[in-house]
């Protein structure tokens, strides 16, 4: 086997201090990355997924506009609420991505996450990969690499086609925040942005646990649904008051918590604290994947 190319790196000088990239392993594991992304992103059912979840925010951008109309069938305080919302375009895009939060996104990320390994093992390909020099934790670590990816273009499908609809539907301007500040479209845009970033840390985070549920079992289908199960308890759960000691720590808690992007000044408490808790999950969970995969006996 050809040996991995190196670079020295000249600041460092000769001898075994000095600072060396392998080469050949990065360049092997973006072959492998970029393999992994191709077969996830051209699956004809992840392609008809992300179908389906660009055809909601049109879905509900029609809707309101139809609410919106004198004669939409709206009336009374119901019809001023849909008014205020849909008074700038910019804001279907949070409208989208809070109903959608809710279980289509993180359904559509429970399918590439559950398949992650549960898939290949199903198809009795695990082998195959475990049998090429790549290592089970570098395994691992493309796997929720493709997950992390699939989970930012899943939130920016929702946001741009939001955006391109509200734009087509409703005015465009200067965004009035939460808090009551009115600032230029540009910023507004920009805090869409940041908006989006956090739902998807959010749809990473669910991609860890999906992730170490897949290896729990052969079966893809199952894991899928593990999943799934996984967040709608949760849900419940942190919409029950007797439950209120544990909702901090559920992790569907903070989804919603980037309406703090949504005021002035920025409500950055709120936020570490939701970006705290994906991060605590994703810790947990990556961790257990990683202990689970790499002594597992694989057999398929």
């Amino acid at each position: 086997m050809a040996e991995a190319t190196v670079i020295e790196s000249p600041a460092a000088g000769p001898g075994p201090a000095a600072a060396r990239v392998p080469v050949g392993h990065a360049r092997a594991w973006l072959r492998f990355f970029r393999s992994e992304l191709r077969q996830v992103f051209l699956r004809r059912r992840n392609q008809m997924l992300l179908g389906v979840t660009a055809l909601f925010p049109i879905l509900i951008g029609v809707g309101l506009r139809l609410a919106s109309h004198p004669h939409g069938g709206g009336g009374g305080g119901g019809l001023s609420f849909v008014t205020q919302l849909t008074g700038n375009g910019i804001f279907l895009s949070f409208i989208a991505l809070t109903i959608l939060l809710t279980l289509v996104m993180p359904v559509v990320v429970a399918v590439v996450a559950g398949d992650s390994i549960a898939g290949e093992a199903g198809y009795g390909t695990l082998r195959y990969l475990l049998a090429v020099p790549a290592g089970r934790t570098r395994l691992l670590a493309v796997k929720y690499s493709v997950i992390v990816v699939f989970a930012l273009a899943v939130t920016f499908t929702v946001t741009g086609v939001a955006l391109a609809t509200g734009a087509a539907l409703f005015p465009i301007g200067p965004v009035t925040l939460l808090s009551g500040t009115t600032v230029s479209l540009a910023e507004g845009i920009l805090r869409l942005v940041l908006v989006s970033l956090y739902v998807a840390a959010a749809m990473a985070s669910l991609g860890a646990i999906g992730l170490a549920i897949s290896t729990l079992t052969e079966h893809a289908i199952g894991a899928i649904a593990g999943l799934a199960i996984f967040v709608v308890a949760s849900e419940v759960a942190d919409q029950v008051p007797q439950f209120a000691v544990i909702q901090p720590y559920l992790p569907t808690h903070w989804w919603n918590s980037f309406d703090a992007l949504l005021r002035a000044p920025i409500d950055s408490g709120t936020l570490l604290k939701g970006l705290l808790s994906f991060a605590v999950y994703l810790v947990i969970f990556g961790s257990f994947a990683w202990a689970r995969f790499t002594t597992a006996d694989v057999t398929s």
